[in-house]
């Protein structure tokens, strides 16, 4: 499968400090020997990397996501010039869409007047209000970042800037109440929601995810949010979650890293230029995401042969017999490959969500079941 998103680590430094952050506060470190911006020739190499590969594989569109750290802390001019730079390698056959990934909290008419020019979407990171958001979501002194976001936001959905917003990026924190972090969140209008699961494995478990096996928090915090979505009395707004597993559960492929057996189509390249593995398995132990390459000497395709990538790329063959033997592993598939870790054993496990995934798919299954009944009947 050819690597269709490319995540472009442009700035290796942020201006926020999540407690949950997988970058800055979980097992791997490596961010600290990182230049803190990436370098012209990085950038350079990269672009042409990219231009190769879509041509290669005859790829029709890819998908070039500047993120950080926070991105915006690399200046407007350089964003500018990254994206210009991509565009210029990359053959007119192949459509460049752009997103910028940004905590909000530096949003400015002058760079959105940017994105405007570039035609590059903006999401947004926020963790619900003032105080859901403000719980983790935090300075490096402490305090709060709802305040900065919550103006970066209002210029972002102002009728001007408004088709820049891509969506909206939520961690999951048990101590909010689902349903007051959605309509928070959906006051901003967005045109779709990402609600993701804390980083953590079977090593390192994720806050209230405890070995009592039969207990579901996230799933009883999903559960809740997918009720108020799903029975909304007009269609409010996307939350790819829940949608990519109803297209599971009908038989289709998710589009999604995250849930599913789709192969996955990401890299990542860091401000050295290293490329590497999905990001969020820096969250399981130092190196993880590495891959041995660099777009200064390689070519995206040297990448197929890693184990990581093979792993990631050939659905139910990596899963082990306990996932192959669940009814739902086809829409699991065998949940997330970073929280599935566990030393000594590595990544031949099933998610340490295992649990809430079962519990949420059969919920939405027995949802959407009763609906279908109810239109057969009907007709």
């Amino acid at each position: 499968m050819p690597f269709r998103q490319f995540v472009l680590k442009v700035n290796s430094r942020c201006n926020l400090s999540c407690t949950y952050c997988y970058v800055y506060h979980l097992a791997d470190q490596s961010w600290r020997q990182q230049p803190v911006t990436m370098s012209r020739q990085v950038v350079a190499a990269t672009a042409t990397r990219i231009a190769a590969h879509a041509a290669r594989h005859q790829l029709t569109q890819v998908e070039v996501i500047l993120h950080g750290g926070e991105p915006l802390l690399a200046g407007a001019a350089f964003l500018d010039h990254v994206a210009r730079k991509v565009r210029s390698e990359v053959g007119p056959d192949t459509a460049v869409e752009l997103t910028v990934q940004t905590n909000g909290t530096l949003l400015t008419p002058d760079f959105l007047d940017l994105c405007v020019d570039l035609g590059m979407k903006v999401g947004v990171s926020v963790d619900g209000g003032s105080s859901d958001n403000d719980r983790r979501r935090v300075r490096h002194d402490g305090g709060g970042s709802h305040a900065r976001i919550e103006a970066g936001l209002a210029l972002l959905t102002s009728e001007r800037f408004r088709p820049l917003l891509a969506g909206l990026l939520c961690v999951v924190d048990l101590d909010s109440d689902p349903i007051t972090v959605y309509e928070n969140l959906l006051a901003w209008r967005p045109p779709t929601m990402d609600f993701l699961l804390p980083h953590g494995n079977w090593t390192s478990r994720p806050p209230g995810r405890e070995e009592n096996e039969t207990s579901t928090p996230y799933s009883d915090w999903l559960g809740a949010l997918f009720e108020r979505w799903y029975t909304a009395p007009e269609h409010e707004t996307d939350i790819r979650l829940f949608l990519e597993i109803i297209v599971l559960l009908l038989g289709g492929e998710s589009r999604l890293e995250t849930i599913g057996l789709s192969p996955s189509s990401v890299l990542v390249v860091e401000t050295d230029g290293t490329i590497e593995q999905v990001d969020a398995l820096k969250s399981a132990y130092a190196g993880a995401a590495a891959t041995g390459l660099t777009v200064l000497r390689n070519e995206f395709d040297d990448a197929f042969g890693h184990p990581g990538i093979l792993a990631r790329q050939i659905g139910a063959e990596a899963l082990g017999a306990e996932c192959l033997g669940c009814p739902v592993h086809r829409v699991c598939g065998g949940g997330y490959y970073p929280h599935r870790y566990r030393a000594g054993s590595g990544f031949q496990n099933r998610s340490v969500y295992c649990p809430d995934l079962f519990s949420l798919i059969t919920q939405i299954q027995r949802r959407i079941q009763h609906d279908i009944n109810g239109v057969r009947r009907s007709t």
